[in-house]
């Protein structure tokens, strides 16, 4: 991974806009089903200073892998409004990181703004700043869908098995991160890269079907 300072520079602006929107779509979807956890906490706000977690954000930027401080939620007041409130709630993050994507890309795949257009010495061009934009987002968008706890996947999941399979995954929750650990940081050491089969390939896919390259 780049560590030049147009790449870094890229990284950083996108993810404070990513996590941001991010975790504000939750806050915000959650309110709408009369769940007002989040909005009591300070996280229905677009100030990013309330959504970004440090280590969480340094992670992606340096492994392309990371997170933002998780958004509070009550899944009783919500469930009670909505049987799939708490589904919507979670997908309302990695959908926002799609349609940023989506907006981001279309510059690019019309020809708007140059992308080979070289970056600076310090600062990048728009056509990579927007390249960068497109990929971060597709790749919050694929990584929170994986169903593995504490990502928005498993909330998602939860919601379509089967409720006799409930136990199951309540057995498998408590050792989700520590999976999503060793899947993330030690899978490709040990020839076993599921992280890259099922987020970096498609994350790839995705940007160039967005952009048409």
């Amino acid at each position: 991974m780049s560590f030049d300072p147009p790449t870094l520079i890229a990284r950083v602006i996108t993810l404070i806009i990513a996590f941001t929107l991010h975790e504000y779509a939750h806050a915000w979807t959650a309110t709408r089903f009369g769940d007002y956890t989040a909005m009591n906490a300070g996280r229905l706000t677009l100030n990013p200073l309330s959504h970004l977690d440090p280590f969480g954000t340094l992670m992606l930027i340096v492994a392309g892998f990371g997170w933002a401080k998780p958004v509070p939620i009550n899944p009783q007041t919500i469930r009670r409004n909505n049987p799939a409130g708490v589904m919507w709630v979670s997908l309302a993050g990695p959908l926002t990181n799609l349609l940023l994507a989506l907006v981001a890309a279309i510059p690019l795949r019309f020809s708007l703004v140059n992308i080979n257009q070289p970056s600076g010495t310090i600062f990048p061009s728009l056509g990579y700043f927007l390249l960068i934009f497109v990929l971060v987002n597709i790749t919050l968008f694929i990584f929170n869908l994986l169903p593995l706890a504490p990502l928005d996947g498993e909330k998602v999941l939860s919601f379509f098995l089967p409720r006799s399979w409930q136990p199951v995954l309540d057995g498998i929750r408590r050792y989700s991160p520590m999976i999503l650990l060793f899947l993330v940081f030690f899978g490709p050491r040990l020839g076993f890269d599921l992280i890259g089969k099922l987020v970096h390939e498609p994350v790839m896919a995705i940007a160039r079907f967005l952009i048409n390259r």
